[in-house]
């Protein structure tokens, strides 16, 4: 099991209220919430294996370079320049280290690569698996991995883990009419306004699935633009062909590495924790109470 970690805390954050406090009164809202839907998770799938994936890199210079746009409107004001940063709330930005350090000393292994996303590393750790593999993930750019022949399946949160979306081909076609190995192009030609991605004027989600199945794949698509024969519409050719520095690019930006070099930690489900005392630490200076005890008590079935 492959959690997209940021996307997991981000909802938790959200979900759980803000009351939940530390006994200095600090909010661990998202890292309470984090560990019960860790609990929820390993209760219900029972996987083998379990890595949290991060974000080493919210915002990787190389998709930048060929989108300036990419991400720009998550990007908080910067004072005397330095590295983006991603806009994020007061009180989940001091929480993040907190859960870093709970789930080390639980013994779940993280993994994060520079200047790369956490779609990233699950790209490359879902391509790698040998056998069953669910994503959790709330970013529906990791339905270009499903794979029902190697078993690679994405669970996607309604509200919480415990009422999730089970996306396989099926699904995927159900959902947008293409299979998901053409998700990401689907995804190229339609945009996408929360990554920054213009996509192609007048092409929406029933129109790039159209066109994908006609030409079967993006580079189809591109040649039927310039072929005065094919049956595209002349606005459409037009938008196509305007579009065309952008879908030169824009298939690598969407498309997530399933190539990385990256260590990796033993990811089978710890039983017991690595770091008790530390644990213990961290559950006496945070305040994690019930949610820490029901993961251990999970852990320990």
């Amino acid at each position: 099991m492959l959690l997209d970690t940021a996307s997991l805390y981000f909802r938790a954050y959200f979900g759980v209220p803000e009351s939940v406090r530390a006994p200095d009164g600090t909010p661990v809202n998202a890292v309470r919430g984090l560990l019960d839907f860790i609990a929820r998770l390993v209760t219900d799938h029972r996987p083998d294996a379990l890595v949290a994936c991060t974000d080493a890199d919210w915002r990787p210079a190389w998709r930048v370079e060929l989108i300036p746009s990419y991400k720009a409107h998550r990007v908080e004001e910067e004072v005397g320049g330095g590295p983006d940063v991603e806009e994020t709330p007061d009180t989940l930005s001091p929480q993040v280290p907190v859960i870093d350090a709970v789930l080390d000393a639980l013994g779940i292994a993280r993994v994060g690569v520079a200047g790369y996303e956490a779609d990233d590393v699950i790209g490359t750790l879902a391509t790698r698996s040998p056998g069953p593999c669910d994503i959790v993930t709330g970013d529906r750019d990791l339905f270009q991995l499903v794979d029902d022949g190697r078993s690679v399946r994405v669970l996607y949160p309604r509200k919480g883990v415990g009422d999730c979306d089970l996306i396989t081909e099926e699904a995927v076609r159900e959902r947008y009419g293409v299979p998901a190995d053409r998700y990401a192009d689907f995804a190229a030609l339609r945009g996408d306004p929360s990554d920054g991605l213009p996509g192609v004027k007048g092409i929406g989600e029933k129109t790039a699935a159209q066109l994908l199945t006609e030409f079967g794949d993006l580079d189809g698509v591109r040649a039927a633009a310039t072929d005065p024969m094919s049956s595209l519409t002349p606005a459409r050719r037009r938008n196509l062909l305007a579009a065309s520095d952008y879908l030169d690019v824009a298939p690598r930006v969407v498309r997530v590495a399933t190539d990385l070099s990256l260590e990796l930690t033993d990811p089978t489900l710890p039983r017991v924790p690595r770091d008790p005392a530390a644990l213990a630490e961290l559950d006496a200076r945070w305040g994690l109470g019930g949610s820490l005890q029901r993961v251990l008590r999970t852990l320990d079935r």
